[in-house]
């Protein structure tokens, strides 16, 4: 996807700039994969404080904190037997702020001595392109996404965490893992620990994964879908019984499989038109290949008719669910419905 493409592209050349110690002064840090970003605002302290985060060259402010006069006092001073400061400013939107021209003309002329780094986590990176001052503040920004990491990476980089721990795991089950988890590092990082541990040989096992890792709403939406299509009602109502005991609420259960049977429904659609797993991707946002291929063979097993009345159903159990008394056993009603059809 190209959007993917440039971002990657963006962040590849922010570690080549890190492995030259070439760090400019302006930085702006956002995106899903938290665990990229973390990781990389540890090098950038590392380098430039190796005295740590108490030492003079090192400066924090978020929302509360920061005011236009505090941020021009701590990039005026200049740092303490270093070449460099560190300034990180966490979720403050500078874009929506009554000082934005102030702090765009500070901005606009850093000193070398210094690197502001803007760190959008708990809020949404969402600059005005039309506007001006924004457009301003870009240009002299170095904006890096840190976005989920394409399938290949991602499969080697779990690979790589497992051989740090002394196991090994497969490609197969590689993608297996990250699937039930989301496929996002910060979430596979503890995970995989949990998987290694257990693990009685070198190699780690699917069955030592079921057993260990707790795998995300979506991962059991897909497994609820599988079932349905086989027409396993006792086995979908064990997993539906599954969600149910992550103690989510009902509507976002609800949610969780309509998306899922849209998606079917979206991969049949990609069938019956000769399409490839690339175009499900590009059609549902999908973000690895081999979730694609999960839903592209529990499509074949399904009919466009059996996927259409089941989008269906699933929009009329939503119009419900706000005025029946008991939402859960509306849901198992739901499935047992999608699983006899």
């Amino acid at each position: 996807m190209p959007k993917q493409t440039k971002n990657s592209s963006a962040y590849e050349n922010l570690k080549s700039s890190l492995g030259n110690g070439n760090i400019s002064c302006f930085y702006i840090f956002h995106g899903e994969e938290q665990y990229l970003l973390v990781k990389t605002l540890e090098k950038f302290r590392q380098l430039l404080c190796p005295g740590g985060l108490d030492s003079f060259n090192y400066k924090r402010f978020d929302e509360k904190s920061i005011s236009l006069a505090g941020l021009s006092e701590a990039v005026e001073t200049l740092p303490a037997f270093a070449d460099r400061s560190l300034i990180e400013i966490h979720d403050f939107d500078i874009f929506k702020n009554d000082e934005k021209a102030g702090y765009a003309e500070l901005l606009s002329d850093l000193p070398g001595y210094v690197c502001i780094v803007f760190v959008y986590a708990a809020i949404q990176y969402k600059p005005d392109g039309r506007l001006k001052i924004d457009s301003g503040i870009l240009k002299n920004a170095c904006p890096v996404e840190f976005i989920i990491q394409d399938q290949a990476e991602l499969i080697k980089w779990i690979k790589r965490h497992f051989r740090d721990t002394g196991k090994n795991i497969s490609t197969n089950d590689a993608e297996y893992i990250a699937t039930i988890t989301g496929g996002f590092m910060a979430t596979l990082n503890g995970e995989i620990e949990k998987a290694a541990a257990y693990a009685k040989s070198e190699t780690v096992t699917r069955a030592d994964i079921d057993a260990v890792v707790t795998p995300v709403l979506d991962a059991i939406a897909y497994k609820l879908t599988d079932a349905l299509i086989n027409r396993n009602s006792t086995r979908a109502v064990h997993v539906l019984d599954e969600l149910f005991q992550m103690n989510e609420a009902p509507h976002k259960l609800l949610y969780s499989i309509s998306l899922k049977i849209r998606q079917l429904l979206a991969a049949r659609v990609c069938i019956e038109n000769g399409l490839s797993k690339s175009d499900l991707m590009d059609l549902c946002g999908i973000r690895h290949e081999f979730q694609a291929r999960t839903l592209m063979s529990t499509a074949r097993s399904a009919t466009l008719k059996y996927c259409r009345a089941s989008v269906l159903l699933c929009s009329a159990t939503a119009l419900e669910l706000n005025t029946v008394p008991d939402p859960e056993s509306r849901l198992i009603e739901l499935v047992a419905k999608l699983a006899l059809r």
